[in-house]
């Protein structure tokens, strides 16, 4: 009886450090929901990995959560699909679009007199890769599609330990008519799979893929400034790194911790993980709508006012380095003194309980 006991232990060991193969079927495709929670920083060993792993996050809290919503390009408006869609050329011819954060919207804004929102992702998904093609954005009202000129590679399938590629990425964005200025978006994207094993959190355990991309950025605008006419101006962007598990038939990372290189360390900025529904999105959603920043752009002081109780805020500079802290007594308002503030683009995190938000201002 024994004997057959470490066996089956032994056996049951071994399945939740096997090997797997990443492959289309496991990527989220056109029509899928997937939920996500977001957690803070407590310290969490991101960094080691290598054949048969076990990585332990099950003391992952949620301070929130999002429903990711991948659209079928057939439902953007035809004008899009003309350039991103079925109408598109094949190389365009995108799987979903997905509502993206990942550009850099208050750098942008802080340069130019518009406003950007409803910034959207356009992926195509094949057995070979899953490719960005372009994006869509409102830009001071009007809807725009752009297509990327040259396509960045995020997973080049099927994955297996040890694989790595390397892509670029080029989008050039014209915001004629709209103002007269342009935004050029150059990625490099470095892509390892550099482990594989089991990997717990609240919602399980899986056995996963560890990979890990390095992203370097450069971005910079066009614009004609009055009294000193056409300038391209170089946005600061971090080098970031993503590091992911993926588990077979998830959709999406099981987990996925994001950094920025602040002072030549790393900085944790997100932390995200496959999760059930923990009843989190309408604290955030009810947050974000009520929380206000102003004046912006801003010279003295910020204002920040909310419909909910605001129990602390901080506030970042464009690199991500923590610039203030305070802690509050659920009060509805609060004034930050910015006087002493660098000229630049700061965010303002609100926090209300367990719920957060983050607002951009400018300091001028």
């Amino acid at each position: 009886m024994k004997i057959v006991l470490l066996i089956t232990t032994a056996t049951i060991s071994l399945s939740l450090n096997a090997q797997i193969q990443l492959t289309q079927a496991d990527f989220a495709t056109a029509a899928d929901t997937v939920r996500m929670s977001q957690a803070s920083d407590n310290g969490y060993d991101y960094l080691s990995t290598g054949p048969a792993s076990v990585w332990d996050f099950s003391t992952l809290t949620p301070n929130s959560q999002i429903v990711k919503d991948f659209k079928a390009t057939s439902s953007a408006p035809l004008f899009i699909q003309f350039m991103l869609g079925s109408f598109a050329p094949t190389r365009y011819n995108s799987t979903y679009y997905l509502e993206s954060t990942a550009l850099p919207v208050a750098q942008i804004t802080s340069f130019l007199p518009i406003t950007i929102e409803n910034i959207y992702q356009f992926t195509k998904r094949t057995a070979d890769s899953l490719t960005t093609v372009g994006l869509s954005m409102n830009i001071s009202g009007t809807e725009i599609p752009f297509q990327s000129d040259t396509i960045e590679t995020h997973y080049d399938l099927p994955l297996d330990f040890g694989n790595s590629h390397y892509s670029r990425g080029y989008t050039l964005i014209d915001f004629n008519p709209v103002v007269d200025a342009k935004w050029n978006q150059h990625r490099g994207r470095a892509t390892t799979v550099d482990g594989f094993g089991a990997i717990t959190t609240p919602y399980g355990t899986f056995d996963v893929l560890r990979i890990k991309h390095d992203i370097v950025e450069v971005d910079s605008i066009y614009y004609t400034f009055p009294f000193v006419g056409a300038l391209w101006i170089p946005l600061p962007i971090p080098t970031s790194h993503e590091y992911e598990w993926w588990a077979n038939g998830e959709k999406e990372p099981i987990l996925r911790i994001t950094t920025n290189e602040v002072l030549g360390n790393e900085v944790v900025t997100a932390i995200e993980y496959r999760d059930m529904n923990r009843y989190l999105d309408a604290g955030i959603t009810d947050l974000t709508t009520d929380f206000k920043v102003f004046p912006n752009p801003a010279t003295n002081e910020v204002n920040i006012s909310a419909k909910q109780g605001i129990t602390g805020f901080k506030v970042f500079d464009s690199k991500g380095i923590l610039i203030e802290s305070k802690v509050l007594d659920m009060q509805m308002e609060a004034q930050i003194d910015v006087a002493n503030y660098a000229v630049g683009v700061y965010q303002i995190q609100l926090i209300s309980g367990t719920n957060s938000s983050v607002k951009t201002f400018v300091k001028r």
